[in-house]
């Protein structure tokens, strides 16, 4: 057994008893095929936390710091993160994302480029879905709600929602224009997602 799939086990009994996480819309990932999974950021819990609630394996661009100490770094490269440099156009990251997507495996990203302070959706890069365009991949919009533990202390309720794959022209170009259009898209489908929760009964709304 891989530690991936160690993890995939046991990290879902964790969380449930640690997080009362609630996991809706898995049927919403493809089963096959190149698939980019575009969610909100919260913490750092978020990769394993989206991991665990996806039904297939999940890669992810996580900065290059978390990379040290290089112990730490191989752990969560076996978990399916990759490094890249933040505040500069990352050529080898770009291309690691590629050839992910390129066999047709899931490749997750934050849009937000950095995690919120506040708990609101932030600020939305259109730059994220480049890879999904290039590589004609499904982009399944997902909200993650409880993650950060400092806005909710105590025993914390985290919720996974994971919304249809968003519709796009395949043949639509790379371009700033077209990507901020996929950028603005992303953001109504994640904002839709979160009203579908009715975070003071727990109850959730299709």
């Amino acid at each position: 057994m891989s530690l991936y799939d160690f993890c995939h086990i046991t990290f879902p009994w964790l969380f449930s008893l640690w997080l009362r996480w609630e996991v809706f819309g898995r049927e919403n990932i493809p089963a096959d095929g190149p698939v980019v999974i575009a969610c909100n950021h919260l913490s750092l819990l978020d990769p394993p936390v989206l991991g665990a609630a996806a039904t297939r394996q999940v890669h992810f661009m996580a900065k290059s710091e978390l990379f040290r100490p290089s112990w730490f770094g191989a752990i969560i490269r076996k978990l399916g993160a990759f490094p890249v440099r933040r505040g500069a156009m990352d050529r080898d990251a770009i291309k690691t994302g590629l050839t992910i997507l390129k066999e047709k495996k899931v490749l997750a990203v934050f849009p937000e480029g950095t995690r919120s302070k506040t708990g609101e959706l932030g600020r939305t890069g259109g730059g994220a879905f480049m890879m999904a365009v290039k590589m004609k991949a499904k982009i399944v919009p997902a909200y993650i709600y409880g993650t950060d533990l400092k806005r909710h202390p105590g025993w914390p309720k985290v919720r996974v929602i994971f919304g249809k794959p968003m519709e796009y022209d395949p043949a639509m170009g790379t371009g700033r224009e077209s990507l901020d259009e996929i950028g603005a898209r992303w953001r109504e489908e994640v904002l839709t997602l979160k009203k579908a929760v009715t975070l003071e009964d727990g109850n959730y709304r299709s």
